[in-house]
């Protein structure tokens, strides 16, 4: 029940992480483990050694049913591991449950010829490593991506819309060349096109070899067989059901797997950690965001629409909070926390294999459930915000000291003795208005052309080529 959730993500936030549910919760995992333990025995009973050993028909598509677990099904593999089930004594191993869930299954369809070849010369991390790089790959292409896709286009028509708002800029916190407020945003839109270009080059890598990598047992059994060539084909096998994502913006592959024949017992991981890694780059990106949009409020600059029957303050009530660009941040930060702790921890372990990564790998839902929350905030904040073009302009009209890179940058060009020192000294620390930049440039002995530009000059029009920038962007991921 949502009330009695000791975490957040299965409590007061369960509304913006079920969409995850079908890919880290425990049933998921068990879910995951049948497809990986079916598909392997619908492959392995293509084999010709098998082919020849089993007389009775077997039909695939049953086997296939048996994937798709009831929440009663799921109780009972629960059972298998943890009370015992139908004369079975508690195994208290997840993944031996598993396998006897699918031989009961078998027998009750009459399929007891191949019951023995159900997770035939395996180690249970060839199960969970395949199960959990399928789990990472279809939450990320299924679920995440799409979120963060449809982040990216918000910002990006953002961009666009207020391309040639200009906008005074700070660097140190000072005031600074202005810019346009379009061509800020679209810094964010560039930094997240290149980190989901690099996402979506990343192979997840699989290993199916045995104990300790070697495919001993295979090999001991059907030496004659090429078992390399055979986990390589069931692995690659697993892409021909997902679909390349394409929208308006992004048309590129998806996460896909692929087959790492060098391993211990486990698979290392690291490929999981790029994906980690990735995506926490995306939340440090929508971070910093989140954190110059609570800039831009403080300030004025972008106004958020009140929402009916909404409280601020339980004190103030003129206040209307950034709470949800407050609650991105803290999530992404959640998050992150999470992926790094995964990328430290997830490449070590003992010799062959120790048993640390397991608790640790069941986790990994959760980090991505902060992400979710995150994002989920960031949507709804980006729904109730509009741009306060009037205040951005106040703001850089009264602050004309910007004006002085202008001034002594042409004054270079124009052969001015030590231009950048006078601006300096009519402008550091002091407070300037237009007029002191008009007095200095018709005291100047220059070109009328040259000093006809330095008085046209205005901070509103001296951003450069920020409007184009935006214009010229490609907004497509490829």
């Amino acid at each position: 029940m949502a009330l009695t959730s000791v975490s957040p993500i299965d409590g007061r936030y369960e509304g913006k992480t079920k969409c995850l549910k079908g890919y880290f919760s425990e049933m998921a995992l068990m879910r995951y483990r049948i497809y990986t333990e079916i598909n392997y025995l619908i492959k392995l009973l293509e084999t010709p050694m098998l082919k020849g050993r089993v007389k009775s028909a077997v039909d695939t598509a049953k086997l296939r049913s048996i994937i798709e677990i009831t929440e009663d099904d799921a109780a009972i593999i629960k059972a298998f591991e943890t009370t015992g089930y139908d004369g079975t004594p508690a195994t208290n191993h997840d993944v031996k449950a598993i396998e006897y869930f699918i031989k009961r299954k078998l027998k009750e369809m009459g399929m007891d010829e191949i019951l023995e070849y159900v997770h035939f010369a395996l180690t249970s991390e060839d199960i969970n490593n395949i199960s959990y790089g399928l789990m990472i790959r279809d939450a990320v292409n299924n679920v995440v991506v799409p979120e963060i896709l449809s982040i990216y286009e918000k910002l990006y028509k953002l961009a666009v819309e207020h391309k040639d708002l200009s906008m005074l800029a700070r660097t140190h916190g000072q005031p600074a060349t202005p810019t346009t407020f379009g061509k800020e945003v679209l810094v964010f839109v560039n930094r997240m096109k290149e980190e989901l270009t690099q996402l979506g080059n990343i192979d997840i890598l699989l290993k199916l070899n045995g104990a300790t990598g070697g495919f001993n047992a295979h090999n001991f059994v059907f030496p004659e067989f090429d078992w390399i060539n055979f986990s390589h084909q069931l692995i690659n096998s697993f892409n021909a059901e997902i679909t390349p994502l394409d929208n308006e913006y992004m048309h590129t592959k998806p996460l896909k797997v692929r087959f790492n024949p060098i391993t211990a017992q486990i698979e290392p991981h690291d490929s999981y950690l790029r994906v980690f890694d990735g995506v926490k780059r995306i939340n440090n990106i929508l971070t910093d965001f989140a954190m110059d949009t609570w800039r831009y409020i403080s300030d004025g600059w972008i106004k958020q629409r009140t929402v009916a029957g909404e409280i601020g303050s339980s004190a103030m009530p003129h206040k209307v909070n950034p709470i949800d660009f407050e609650n991105a941040e803290g999530n992404f930060g959640m998050a992150n926390a999470m992926f790094e702790f995964f990328v430290r921890k997830l490449c070590i372990s003992r010799l062959q294999r120790d048993l640390t990564d397991s608790t640790v790998e069941r986790n990994m839902g959760c980090a991505f459930a902060h992400s979710m929350i995150g994002y989920a905030s960031l949507q709804k904040g980006l729904g109730k915000i509009e741009v306060n073009a009037a205040k951005i302009t106040e703001a850089l009209e009264t602050t004309p000291e910007v004006l002085a890179e202008a001034y002594q940058n042409l004054l270079r060009m124009s052969n001015v003795d030590k231009p950048y020192e006078r601006l300096k000294e009519i402008t550091r620390g002091k407070k300037v208005t237009i007029e002191d930049f008009h007095n200095l440039a018709k005291n100047l002995e220059v070109s009328d052309e040259v000093k006809a530009r330095l008085l046209a000059a205005t901070p509103l029009t001296y951003t450069g080529l920020s409007g184009k920038i935006v214009e010229q962007f490609d907004a497509k991921i490829n």
